[in-house]
């Protein structure tokens, strides 16, 4: 008798939890995503997202257009575009993401290119041990409202401070991307929480898309 009230005290627990979690994320993605805090940082970093041949797409031509907009704002002297390419690309999204940033006016000698990840937490792996051994601790994060969230998560687990700067234009605003693009970040944040922070880490590629939050076991 006492195994079986264990049992059911056990599944009740653990229905409950599966139903509040994903409210849970989904709330705090939502929120991270309409109120941004940005404040003055060592750097900006853009996350890359899909480039065609050198050619920013549309996505990634949107943070781009936001990181400019805030480094000429005065809100940190430097730039890191990061991101790799895709299998047979002749360049990658962080040198895209450089030469776009160089032909709209900003030095080249104020961006550093990172030609590593193609997922959030390799990217930010890769962009924080470059902070780090410049011995800078503060970063503008610029993505998408609803990746938000995650990046700066992801960024303060390993150990830098950050705010995030969502893009203001281009196919995955707030407006424009809507509850598909919440959702599935919402899950991406519920699976780095509970396995990416014990090291089991899920890619959030997603070939063929500017949207970059699926989930791929």
């Amino acid at each position: 008798m006492f195994i079986f009230r264990w049992v059911r005290r056990t599944l009740t627990i653990l229905i409950i939890i599966a139903l509040i979690a994903p409210g849970y994320a989904v709330s705090k993605v939502w929120r991270a995503a309409h109120n941004p805090i940005v404040r003055s940082a060592d750097v900006i970093v853009v996350l890359g997202t899909t480039q065609l041949n050198g050619r920013p797409g549309q996505a990634l031509e949107a943070r781009l257009i936001e990181a400019k907009r805030i480094f000429d704002g005065g809100l940190a002297p430097t730039i890191i575009t990061v991101g790799a390419g895709a299998p047979g690309d002749r360049t990658t999204e962080a040198a895209s993401g450089k030469k776009w940033l160089i032909s709209h006016g900003i030095p080249a000698k104020k961006i550093t290119a990172i030609e590593e990840g193609r997922d959030t937490l390799v990217s930010t792996k890769a962009f924080t041990v470059l902070m780090k051994k410049r011995l800078v601790s503060d970063v503008i994060i610029v993505t998408d409202p609803f990746h938000c969230l995650r990046a700066m998560t992801m960024a303060n687990d390993q150990g830098i401070v950050s705010t995030c700067s969502p893009v203001r234009t281009g196919p995955n605003t707030i407006s424009k991307s809507g509850y598909r693009y919440l959702f599935r970040e919402a899950g991406a944040y519920l699976v780095y929480i509970t396995l990416g922070r014990r090291g089991i880490q899920v890619s959030d590629h997603l070939p063929g898309t500017d949207i970059i939050t699926k989930i791929i076991p």
